[in-house]
């Protein structure tokens, strides 16, 4: 007799290439694999089937790769036509498996929660939808969707939004564009993005002077008016140091502003015990990010920044989330998105103008409710308390 999964939990990114949300997806899986039927639909970027055997993982999760097609620098016409295809695959094994219960997330975003919500009501099954971005409206903010290609994708999402049975999702601001964009009257509940595991970082009593910037360059981030204001910064000879770690579409620029420039420094893309290293050597982390995105989304990179014990540099409007978490919580300064204006801070932090603020205040409250454990912790209690 056919036996149905109980869960399926589907994420492009996965463990161990993706190892924040990767691993508390993998930690989860695990944990209800004892107990439950549980599999994983990815997309497989580094042969996860050999990692698994040899890191002895993921024992009693049945695990379903798709074979990726794109990476977070790739055109947008590409990995688009990657979301149609990772769409097909987890429509296939969601008919093959029929979970009785599906997690998945805005990764990738609209066509894929949108067909899990046509399998959950085809087959009387319930989803969790956890809204890390909202989109189609995240992705316009940069590249204007064609209008009506626009209100066709906003229309689907909002009809995944209106059936879920849970939505998750990370900020006050957020929750009520989805409310106000779909009128759901689904659950909506709220948990912040983890960050890396510090477990074995060194964080030093003394601290480099100078930034550290981890994560995407990528469209959202506000990177051509950060490389522009780092450029007048040095040729009118500024002496702090800056450090570019990760990839995304502006990875060739960093690489070509570290090469003139001998205060700045491109890591490339590197493991997140590597990044989490490195912010925690320098005192200052940028966290540039478009206004306008922050309805939508919230940089992921930020909790991280906040265990790492660096001063934030938010490089964003003070009416945004960002700017009001970064205040809020003592954790920095926030930086207009203008060339001149940041380039006057980096000359003001190297002549000590911010060396008498405190910006620590609330910061070891916030790390406990920002605690890779306690994420795992909260999403699985989210994911078992929605209706079966």
């Amino acid at each position: 007799m056919f036996k149905r999964l109980d869960l399926a939990i589907i994420n492009r990114s996965f463990w161990p290439i993706y190892p924040v949300i990767g691993e508390a997806l993998m930690r989860f899986a695990e944990q209800q694999s004892r107990e439950q039927e549980v599999a994983v639909i990815l997309q497989d970027h580094a042969d996860i089937k050999t990692h698994l055997k040899h890191e002895k993982r993921g024992h009693g999760v049945q695990f379903y790769p798709c074979h990726a097609l794109s990476v977070s620098g790739s055109s947008i016409i590409r990995r688009a036509v990657d979301a149609v295809f990772f769409m097909l695959w987890v429509f296939s094994i969601l008919l093959l498996k029929r979970p009785k219960k599906v997690y998945v997330s805005t990764d990738p975003p609209v066509l894929v929660p949108f067909i899990v919500m046509i399998y959950c009501k085809l087959f009387r099954a319930n989803y969790v939808y956890h809204l890390q971005d909202i989109h189609p409206e995240a992705a316009n903010v940069v590249i204007p969707v064609k209008p009506l290609l626009f209100r066709v994708l906003k229309g689907m999402d909002s009809i995944t939004m209106r059936h879920a049975d849970l939505l998750i999702t990370i900020t006050k601001e957020m929750a009520e564009e989805i409310r106000n964009r779909s009128l759901t009257v689904s659950p909506i509940k709220l948990l912040a993005n983890p960050s890396v595991s510090f477990e074995h970082v060194a964080v030093p009593l003394a601290k480099k002077t100078g930034f550290t910037f981890c994560g995407n360059a990528g469209r959202l981030q506000r990177m051509p008016i950060l490389i522009q204001a780092i450029k007048q910064y040095c040729q009118a000879g500024g002496t702090l140091q800056f450090v570019f770690a990760g990839a995304g579409v502006y990875a060739n620029q960093l690489q070509d502003l570290a090469e003139t420039y001998v205060n700045v420094s491109y890591k490339g893309l590197v493991s997140a015990s590597e990044a989490a290293q490195l912010s925690a050597d320098y005192e200052w982390a940028l966290l540039p990010i478009e206004d306008e995105v922050t309805r939508f989304a919230f940089p992921s990179k930020s909790s991280s920044y906040v265990f790492s014990g660096a001063k934030i540099l938010a490089v964003c409007g003070d009416y945004t989330s960002v700017a009001e978490w970064v205040t809020t919580n003592c954790l920095g300064v926030v930086i207009e998105p203008n060339v001149d204006s940041l380039c006057q801070t980096f000359f003001a932090i190297e002549s000590g103008g911010y060396d008498k603020f405190q910006f620590n205040i609330e910061r070891e409250q916030l790390k406990k409710r920002l605690g890779f454990d306690v994420f795992v912790s909260d999403l699985t209690e989210l994911v078992l308390s929605s209706r079966d």
